[in-house]
């Protein structure tokens, strides 16, 4: 039997190189969200790019603050400013450029009268050391800093960086495409009549959204019956992808559709996990005669919940990195099966964790109601209320 660990590591081995060979190509920047960066990128330009105000007031020369002043035109933002000439300030207002011989601002409400006088006006404006509510430029960041790191993942905060940065498109890695395939006899396509016996297909929509939210293209084939003739036909009409999943078949049953198609193909494991513990993976032939080609293929279990967590333990982290860990407190006592590194749902608030539901596998409304999976490690045969545990938040 497999620790998580060792499998994580073959996981690895085969995908690494692929998808880090996968290429770039260049996206508009609204289009990059949840992309991979292919590059570092430095700053074209500083941020600021000048200096400018904090906050609406008055510009002024410190060494001639906590004086009376006559004012000048105000400087809008987005208006290019003038020399202050000495013994002079100007109404100033929030992100407008610092005219050249000020160096401190001095907020609208603290001068006397506490508003902005006309041009040619006077008005009184207390001491305001060097610096005083000034954005320096460069203070963001300076130009040819790097700004974003190769690999990185955009969010709406690095995006908004580039945007403000000038960039109007991002070199991004090519998106791994991912073909789904749901097995068995029993799955029904979700909106369609359920007949006695079946059960409706989850882990194609299940999959395809986690790996869509991951940052790769999801192509979702229809659900193959028991019958390993219909798998080899599938493979042979596979183009076009860089990495197949199968969804069921590869336990210890007598309908196994992929344990019986691949057989010699691919290497099936018992992985010390509870929910996931059987996992197949190796590479399979795929397209049509004289076109073929060989891709990566992992095999998870069935169950919707093992499907998920299998996912999330071996596939995601390569895909968009590693889930934001922390240590918790168990709110009530846990059990786990001391030979099986057990991962629960949980929903975490304020250092505590509660686990929903139970361990089955099959327990997918409490998984949708989990914020967190809760990590109970090989050995550990029991846990008790308030005692310590990993938590990967959702």
């Amino acid at each position: 039997m497999r620790t998580v660990t060792e499998h994580q590591t073959a996981v690895a081995e085969l995908l690494r190189p692929r998808f880090e060979k996968r290429g770039a190509e260049s996206v508009p920047l609204p289009q990059a969200l949840h992309r991979l960066l292919a590059e570092d990128l430095r700053a074209p330009v500083a941020l600021p790019p000048f200096d400018n105000s904090q906050m609406d007031g008055y510009a002024v020369r410190s060494a001639e603050s906590g004086a009376r002043l006559p004012a000048l035109a105000a400087i809008a933002a987005g208006q290019q400013a003038a020399l202050l000439p000495p013994g002079r300030t100007v109404p100033i207002m929030t992100g407008a450029m610092l005219p050249a011989g000020a160096d401190a601002v001095v907020p609208v409400e603290a001068a006397q009268p506490a508003r902005f006088v006309s041009a040619g006006e006077s008005v009184l404006l207390p001491e305001a050391p060097a610096g005083q509510f000034v954005r320096r430029a460069g203070s963001d960041i300076a130009i040819g800093a790097l700004a974003v790191a190769a690999g990185t993942r955009l969010g709406p905060a690095q995006l908004g960086l580039l945007g403000a940065l000038g960039l109007g498109s991002v070199p991004v890695l090519r998106r791994i495409t991912v073909a789904v395939l749901s097995t068995g006899d029993e799955l029904a396509a979700p909106g369609e009549p359920l007949p006695p016996g079946r059960i409706y297909d989850a882990n194609s929509t299940l999959l395809g959204s986690a790996l869509s939210e991951a940052g790769a293209t999801a192509v979702l084939l229809p659900t193959l019956p028991d019958d390993p003739a219909g798998l080899d036909a599938v493979l042979d009409g596979l183009t076009g992808v860089d990495l197949l999943i199968s969804t069921g078949g590869i336990s210890q049953g007598a309908f196994e559709v992929v344990k019986q198609g691949l057989a010699g193909m691919v290497g099936f494991h018992q992985v010390a996990m509870q929910p996931g513990g059987p996992q197949a993976i190796g590479s399979v032939r795929i397209g049509p005669p004289g076109e073929e080609r060989t891709i990566p293929f992992l095999g998870f279990p069935g169950n919707p919940v093992s499907t998920l967590v299998s996912f999330e333990m071996f596939l995601r982290p390569l895909l968009a990195g590693p889930r934001n860990r922390l240590r918790a407190r168990l709110s009530a006592d846990a059990a786990s099966p001391p030979g099986k590194h057990q991962i629960r749902r949980g929903l975490f608030a304020q250092e505590t964790v509660q686990l929903l539901g139970g361990p089955g596998s099959h327990l997918l409304h409490a998984m949708a109601q989990a914020n967190a999976l809760v990590h109970l490690p090989l050995g550990v045969a029991e846990l008790a209320a308030g005692e310590e545990v990993e938590v990967w938040l959702l």
